[in-house]
């Protein structure tokens, strides 16, 4: 087997993984990744086919696996799978390029075995997660999964707030997005202000997720950033 055929055994084992991995991914995508051209992802993709493996095509949006062909070798409870993309985040910290490369690779395999809803949901939750080293290690809180879940299943939250003067409030609110500085901070729509706010989840005395849903906000962490600071 030549230095060719090699590679290319290797780039569709590497296509097979990211189909695996994303809801629906691109041939511009795959070729941008892979540092070929669109044409070269269009044959791999037809050999994938005829080897059997059932990549779908979504017109206009991309590529998917046929839902159920790759049968995984461990399940991952939706709070498990959340505290790996959390665990992503903190691993992004590390001024280590090998390790963070190695990190970011398993952590490419582990979302390959989930199934479809909990990658739309790993997906949300890494693009909606932001982290600062925490350098005094403490844990001030412990609520961090239950707003996790919260933020995945668009589910309202009733919470019961300290302000700073440690007066208690009630509050229905919209879990948006998670940062962490020194404290984790939670971003979130309050329905009686009427508007975006942070929350200190040291603060939050009482939290129960509701049954009712919300409306996703249809705008990313970014552009959240950009409009309203």
């Amino acid at each position: 087997m030549n230095d060719k055929e090699t590679k290319r055994i290797s780039r569709l084992t590497a296509i097979l993984l990211q189909l695996q991995t994303k809801r629906l991914i691109t041939a511009t995508q795959l070729a941008d990744k892979f540092a070929v051209s669109v044409r070269t992802i269009y044959r791999d993709i037809r050999a994938l086919e005829e080897a059997g493996v059932p990549v779908l095509t979504d017109e206009g949006k991309g590529y998917t696996l046929m839902e159920g062909y790759s049968v995984p070798p461990v399940m991952f409870t939706e709070a498990q799978a959340s505290a790996l993309i959390l665990a992503e985040q903190l691993v992004l910290k590390n001024k280590d390029s090998s390790f963070i490369k190695d990190y970011t690779e398993a952590i490419e395999k582990i979302k390959a075995v989930l199934r479809y809803g909990q990658k739309d949901m790993a997906d949300l939750l890494s693009e909606r997660t932001r982290y600062d080293q925490n350098t005094n290690r403490e844990r001030s809180s412990n609520n961090l999964s239950n707003l996790q879940f919260a933020l995945t299943n668009f589910c309202v939250t009733k919470i019961e707030y300290a302000n700073e003067q440690n007066k208690i409030s009630t509050r229905l609110i919209e879990p948006f997005a998670l940062l962490s500085t020194d404290n984790w901070l939670l971003v979130a729509f309050c329905r009686l202000r009427k508007e975006f706010r942070f929350f200190r989840l040291d603060r939050i005395k009482n939290l129960t997720l509701l049954a009712e849903k919300f409306e996703p906000h249809k705008m990313t962490l970014q552009e959240y950033f950009e409009r309203y600071h």
